[in-house]
């Protein structure tokens, strides 16, 4: 008896373990308040807003459409594979199944790496290629599922129809169908379960402007959790769940002259068909519905592929340029500059126009990877103010390369009523553990050492080694005092009063202020980073006239004071620094005054061995 207990407990306690956060999240799908503990009552406005988002219902096209077009052809390639499988002898059976199992066994980042190494050498990655990757390690499961269907069969029985003058294609689906059927149909709701909700994958092999909800789900988590997202998550669990279900109840299937109960075993039957049908229905027609919604936009050979900063442009501005000109964006996001360089180098995809740090486009230009821009083309050039523009002279000396798009520091954003603004003056306040699991470090190499080189009275684009080492060290005595490691998420951790203090970028701090009037922001007096956010058109640029057009539109007065309003940094375009009210122009997370510059410095570019020791030093600040 008490074994009986402890068993059950047991059990209990691992599937508490294994459900308990997505009981969480499904709860919280349907709270009322944006807080995650306290209760706000019962709403389904999350879930309204989540399909009244053009980005959420973008991503479940292109879903829609990876899914069933995957699942219907790996199932008929698994299909004609298991076929040929279970017509080889014994030995050559056991090569061919090992060979189709390793797919299953290798670790979805590894094949995903080496599917993105395979395709950039002939074809630029997008749509196709993601269709080929989910083809590829969808077939070893349709193979799974139908091959032990095909060795219950009777081959004597299609030899005798075969005898008796049927055609092989009629004996086939009159005699060999029938008995394999639910195995290929399992194949099938296996590779359509196995596509829907994949990420390492898709991640690795999508292109520009293609998301699925996987991929979209992890972009915006990193820009900060919404609820909308919590109810997309419901949404695909118990999809998921329902086709795991269906899946298991077709495998499990009871013959009806096996069974006690042959009425009960008729309407099973029914049941599980009429199910299988409804959701295949729903797949085929939903399928067809977003093909014809998305046609116009995939049809468009006018279009600029753009990479950016996470949160870094009203899309209200890039629907409004669409419009305007014609061209379509292909829009991508990146967290950490060492991030875009990287995804930039891989040639995967071919960007039209970059936006990034000041440090990277120095590099870039070192390495004669940037366009020269035609400003004769852009009227609207002529209202970025020229003392700004000036600024730019420490990595684009020429003027010839770069458009300034936002400009602020490095510093503290603090809670007043949490911290103290006396301990802030100066950068030992992250080290002498009054702010113990009460501090957000930055997540971004360069800027998290920072704050530790000018601790130690040293540049902050210090190269020498025994320096960094230095730095290094007290980095990693601090990490045990951070909460956490954020860039776009710090904005609301600190607006919910989670962390007392925060080093982060001014435009977050800003944005933060402007919701919680306990923040404020502070530059220490050793000085930080002055950095410089600027559009540039890269070597890989296909479309430079709508490149042009597009850079030229960034700088136009409505738009940038929209992207002012929403990202909150301090913007080079005169007009919006003139429309200022007299409290923003006093905010210096927004305008910072000269004597909190002075001691700042701007990144300059590292060649590849001082950034190896960089990202080195980082990787293993990260993993202690």
């Amino acid at each position: 008896m008490v074994k009986k207990i402890a068993s059950r407990v047991y059990m209990g306690l691992i599937f508490l373990f294994l459900y308990l956060p997505i009981l969480v999240l499904i709860v919280l799908s349907f709270n009322n308040s944006k807080s995650k503990v306290k209760w706000g009552g019962f709403t389904l406005d999350w879930y309204i807003k989540c399909f009244q988002s053009e980005r959420i219902m973008s991503a479940f096209s292109t879903t829609l459409q990876i899914t069933l077009l995957a699942a219907v052809i790996s199932t008929i390639i698994g299909t004609l594979a298991a076929m040929g499988i279970s017509a080889m002898k014994k030995r050559n059976q056991t090569i061919y199944l090992g060979a189709t199992n390793i797919p299953m066994l290798n670790a979805d980042i590894v094949t995903g790496i080496s599917m993105m190494l395979l395709f950039v050498k002939f074809m630029n990655l997008g749509f196709v290629t993601v269709l080929i990757a989910h083809i590829t390690f969808n077939i070893p499961y349709v193979i799974l599922n139908v091959l032990p269907k095909l060795k219950q069969t009777n081959k004597y029985t299609y030899e005798a129809a075969l005898d008796l003058g049927a055609s092989p294609l009629y004996a086939f689906f009159k005699v060999t169908w029938p008995e394999i059927s639910p195995g290929v149909f399992s194949g099938f709701m296996m590779a359509v379960t196995m596509s829907l909700d994949d990420f390492s994958i898709t991640y690795f092999t999508k292109g520009a402007g293609v998301n699925t909800l996987s991929t979209m789900l992890y972009t915006e988590l990193k820009k900060g959790v919404k609820p909308e997202l919590y109810a997309l998550s419901t949404i695909l669990f118990f999809t998921v769940l329902l086709l795991l279900v269906v899946v298991n109840i077709n495998s499990n299937q009871i013959p009806v002259s096996a069974s006690k109960k042959p009425a009960r075993a008729k309407k099973l039957r029914i049941v599980k068909r009429s199910v299988s049908i409804a959701i295949v229905a729903v797949l085929v027609i939903g399928c067809f519905s977003v093909f014809t919604i998305s046609a116009g936009s995939t049809n468009n050979d006018n279009a600029i592929t753009v990479l950016n900063y996470g949160k870094y442009i009203d899309e209200s501005v890039i629907d409004s340029f669409e419009q305007e000109t014609g061209i379509t964006i292909k829009y991508e996001e990146y967290e950490e500059p060492e991030e875009m360089y990287t995804k930039y180098k891989s040639g995967a995809i071919d960007y039209d126009v970059i936006c990034t740090s000041d440090y990277i486009i120095e590099k870039l230009i070192s390495e004669g990877e940037v366009n020269k821009i035609d400003y004769s083309s852009m009227p609207n050039y002529q209202n970025v103010n020229q003392d700004i523009i000036d600024m730019s002279a420490s990595f684009d000396p020429t003027h010839e390369y770069t458009v300034p798009y936002f400009y602020g520091t490095l510093g503290i954003l603090y809670n007043k009523k949490m911290a103290d603004a006396s301990d802030l003056n100066t950068w030992d306040c992250l080290w002498n553990g009054k702010y113990k699991d009460n501090m957000i470090m930055i997540n971004s190499v360069r800027d998290a050492f920072t704050p530790a080189l000018r601790t130690l009275g040293y540049s902050i684009n210090e190269t020498d080694t025994a320096k960094l080492d230095e730095a290094f060290d007290i980095l990693n005595k601090q990490s045990s005092d951070v909460l956490a490691y954020y860039v776009d998420e710090t904005c609301d951790e600190m607006v919910a009063e989670n962390a007392a203090i925060a080093v982060c970028y001014s435009g977050e701090a800003a944005a933060a202020m402007a919701e919680n009037d306990n923040l404020d922001y502070i530059v220490p007096k050793e000085g930080s980073n002055l950095w410089i956010d600027s559009w540039f058109i890269p070597k890989t640029c296909k479309n430079k006239e709508g490149a042009q057009e597009f850079l030229n539109y960034i700088c136009g007065d409505e738009p940038a004071q929209l992207n002012f309003e929403y990202v909150y940094y301090a913007s080079p375009i005169q007009s919006v620094i003139d429309n200022q009210d007299a409290e923003t122009k006093e905010n210096e997370a927004i305008n910072p005054p000269s004597d909190m510059l002075k001691n700042c410095e701007v990144y300059r570019a590292l060649n590849d061995d001082d950034a190896t020791l960089y990202n080195t030093l980082w990787q293993r600040l990260k993993s202690d």
